[in-house]
């Protein structure tokens, strides 16, 4: 039989009641180190710098979210970056570690770039040797401090002296080259897909000639016998050029004086085809009617110089006597 809850232990009950909110309270604040929720293995990587990378920053491998930053310290003469990774992707023992923008607001991410065999162990450090940040203010400024110290002050003077003349001169001008400057620069950005496609193109037809420069070069190997040749021959292809020039017009003169000569034969010519024409039949009854004479006298005369035939209706001749 149980106990109504009015009548339990009031001291109990609250006893009990103050040990979940403080199991519950402990629990939100080590929520990364319990099984579902959290978890993870624990890695470090030692940077030149932090790079505006803080707690709680993602940690990325190859664009996706496997962990995030846990702290972001300073240690000795570098920063030491703790971060939790929970993923089952493995990453080498040579793994490198880079600081990367995330959005233009200044938000960035620790990216994972994989490299070697087997897993990187936990609790393991990414020394400074393999990790990058997005950019080093010491070797900024000792590279600006170089150049400024190469630069000739009185010649840079001149220049923008110079400069400053001219745009004021030819204000119009100098704004038409700066607004044809700003539309090349749409047109090459609105056109970066077509010239990707035209590199790799190049790149094709480059890797082609590559591979066939060897039949190229007997290509102009020939090509140099045959102009060579062609030199040698100079002189014989100028007379056949100027001899066919010459055959032309003497065959256009001939054709001029025999005009007059051709058109009554060609008129004589025409009508004789047009009595051919009208006789047909008759010429077609000719040659039916005269194949049998022309076989018989082929039969007849075909023998030699003497032709065999006979008489019908006589009676033989008489065999004389011996």
């Amino acid at each position: 039989m149980s106990i109504p809850f009015r009548e339990r232990n009031p001291v109990i009950v609250g006893a009990v009641s103050l040990a979940v909110i403080f199991l519950l309270i402990l629990a939100a604040f080590r929520a990364q180190d319990l099984p579902l929720i959290g978890g993870g293995d624990t890695y470090y990587a030692a940077f030149k710098e932090s790079g505006g990378l803080k707690a709680n920053d993602e940690v990325r491998i190859a664009g996706v979210r496997v962990g995030k930053v846990e702290s972001v310290e300073l240690e000795g003469d570098h920063v030491r970056v703790t971060f939790r990774v929970k993923t089952d992707s493995d990453f080498g023992t040579d793994t490198h570690a880079a600081i990367k923008v995330k959005t233009l607001l200044g938000a960035m991410y620790l990216s994972l770039e994989p490299a070697g065999e087997g897993q990187l162990k936990a609790d393991s450090e990414i020394p400074v040797e393999r990790t990058s940040s997005p950019y080093d203010v010491v070797d900024a400024f000792s590279g600006l401090a170089e150049t400024s110290e190469q630069i000739d002050t009185d010649q840079l003077a001149k220049s923008l002296t110079t400069l400053a003349d001219l745009s004021r001169n030819t204000p119009e001008e100098f704004k038409g080259a700066l607004d044809g400057v700003s539309a090349l620069s749409s047109n090459i950005a609105a056109r970066d897909s077509q010239i990707n496609s035209l590199l790799k193109n190049l790149r094709r037809v480059s890797g082609t000639l590559n591979d066939r420069d060897q039949d190229i070069i007997g290509l102009m190997k020939d090509s140099d016998v045959l102009f060579r040749a062609l030199v040698k021959r100079r002189e014989a292809v100028h007379n056949l050029l100027v001899s066919t020039s010459t055959l032309s017009k003497e065959l256009t003169a001939l054709v001029k004086q025999s005009r007059a000569d051709l058109k009554p034969a060609l008129t004589h010519l025409d009508n004789v085809l047009l009595v051919l024409n009208k006789n047909e039949d008759n010429l077609d009854n000719s040659l039916r009617l005269m194949a049998p004479f022309y076989r018989v006298f082929a039969n007849t005369l075909g023998t030699g110089p003497w032709f065999d035939t006979y008489i019908q209706n006589l009676p033989p001749v008489p065999q004389a006597g011996g």
